[in-house]
């Protein structure tokens, strides 16, 4: 682990992965500060307050923004990274959070709410660049050994943007009148500090040598990143082989993925695991959970710190579902955590209808959102992203990820948009539509979905192939020449 690597993961993860954690809880806490403020510029325009349908729609048009900013960023990711690089695409993406913290940062000044919903697209954008392009540049930077290790960074970082967010935006420190213009703007901090260290780190080795074709600087990439005594030109050897099976397989679009048939299974299983992942609730939590946490029974001025606490339960359970994944798999993480996540919302529901009876079970509630937290931490948080990698060949890789994106931003937003609508209208109930979909969700991995760990990308593909009734040609290794680990060649159809 070369301090080259290291450095060159914290800047590109800190600068990019932070945001997107940052952005999804910043507005939680001093929800009530910023409608105040909507509310004032309002009255100064119109001399007359805002009707409380117009101030719900209005702060639902802001949380939802940012997940539509994401939606939009990853259709263009797939795009800019082939265009402008790994790297390259990570330093552009920077402009979408330099430029919404400083427009987010004069919104009080200038009087305008409306700066503040039009930059939180605007970083929505950053973040959902950057949630495609993190881990392809991380995972093209690592060695083989490492991968899994700096896989994980990007969910790391998301989660501590989410508990610097949550501690940043305490009354005490800025979630308050006169401190909240600071606390938006403080998403370009880390974008500035990416943009003046990232360009001493090299561009991702893979796409210099196979996009590029520059193989010198390449082997200088290597160099840095693996320390002299390494064995570049083996690595190099092995990307050259990489890049052979990739086009005999041939590449994907997004439009061909939808039609081709070994891989059909595949394509609804990253659908319903990233659909599953958002509309199971748990940016619902994120983005109101002092509004939760008060009609729980909670008192106004103790929400904020108990969603401090639920941010370390987050952090605490992530590190332990990456140090336990190779250890227990995905398939028992996915299905304990979901499991988790609908016994608690069932549980909370209860709670909250008949707390107004038995006023001690505003405890309860509390202590079901926080085993909520722990039971998406364990699995339906960070497990997504290590199946969706593997379910895929390199060639389809790509188009897979911008579906992928496309779901995961797409759901966000229906959720941050419609979940405040849906609370008002059935009130406690509405957490049972969050379990109904964990189980559905559950269901659907234990019946269609296989245990990944320890298998080759090919065994996997060939476990698919049963269910998508197509036959795949095997490869010898002598045949292929590339070493034991070798993606297969394109499925062929059968006659069912």
């Amino acid at each position: 682990l070369r301090p080259t690597l290291v450095l060159a993961t914290l800047s590109a993860a800190f600068g990019s992965a932070f945001q997107y954690g940052y952005n999804i809880a910043v507005v939680n806490t001093p929800h009530k500060v910023l409608k105040s403020f909507y509310n004032e510029t309002y009255f100064e325009r119109h001399g007359i307050f805002m009707d409380e349908r117009v101030m719900l729609l209005l702060w639902s048009c802001t949380v939802s923004m940012f997940p539509l900013g994401g939606l939009l960023g990853s259709l263009m990711v797939g795009l800019l990274v082939d265009k402008c690089g790994r790297k390259g695409t990570l330093l552009i993406n920077n402009v979408f959070a330099i430029l919404p913290a400083i427009l987010m940062g004069v919104s009080k000044v200038a009087q305008a709410f409306e700066l503040i919903i039009l930059s939180r697209m605007l970083v929505g954008v950053c973040a959902g660049i950057s949630y495609s392009a993190l881990p392809m540049y991380l995972g093209e930077l690592a060695p083989k050994n490492l991968r899994g290790t700096l896989g994980t960074m990007t969910e790391m970082f998301v989660i501590i943007g989410i508990f610097l967010a949550q501690i940043f935006s305490l009354q005490a420190i800025l979630g308050n009148a006169t401190g909240w213009p600071v606390l938006l703007a403080l998403t370009g901090a880390p974008a500035l500090l990416q943009l003046l260290s990232l360009p001493f780190f090299p561009e991702s080795p893979r796409y210099t040598l196979i996009q590029k074709g520059d193989e010198e600087a390449t082997r200088q990439a290597l160099g840095r990143l693996r320390g002299r005594g390494a064995d570049v030109e083996a690595e190099m050897e092995d990307m050259r082989a990489e890049e052979r099976e990739e086009r005999a397989a041939g590449r994907l679009s997004v439009l061909s993925l939808f039609t081709f048939r070994a891989l059909r299974w595949q394509l609804v299983s990253i659908v319903v695991l990233m659909a599953g992942q958002q509309l199971s609730g748990i940016n619902a939590i994120n983005y109101y959970a002092d509004t939760i946490y008060t009609s729980a029974g909670v008192e106004a001025a103790h929400t904020q710190y108990i969603t401090v606490g639920a941010g370390v339960v987050n952090m605490v359970m992530t590190i332990i579902s990456a140090g336990t994944v190779e250890r227990l798999g995905r398939r028992l993480l996915l299905l304990a955590g979901y499991g988790i996540c609908g016994s608690a919302c069932l549980v909370l529901t209860l709670a909250l209808v008949f707390q107004s009876t038995v006023p001690e079970l505003s405890y309860l509630s509390v202590v079901c959102i926080f085993a909520y937290i722990a039971g998406h931490s364990i699995g339906p948080s960070p497990v997504p992203s290590v199946v969706r990698m593997e379910i895929f060949l390199q060639s389809s890789r790509p188009a897979a990820l911008t579906v992928d994106g496309a779901v995961h931003w797409l759901t966000n937003f229906v959720v941050g948009l419609v979940f405040p609508s849906v609370q008002e209208t059935i009130g406690a109930y509405s957490f049972l539509v969050f379990a109904g979909l964990c189980l559905l969700t559950a269901v659907y991995i234990y019946v269609v979905i296989p245990e990944t760990k320890g298998r080759t990308f090919v065994e996997i593909n060939h476990i698919f192939a049963k269910r998508n009734g197509v036959e795949i040609p095997e490869i010898t290794e002598e045949a292929a020449g590339v070493g034991p680990h070798v993606p297969s060649v394109p499925a062929k159809e059968t006659s069912l």
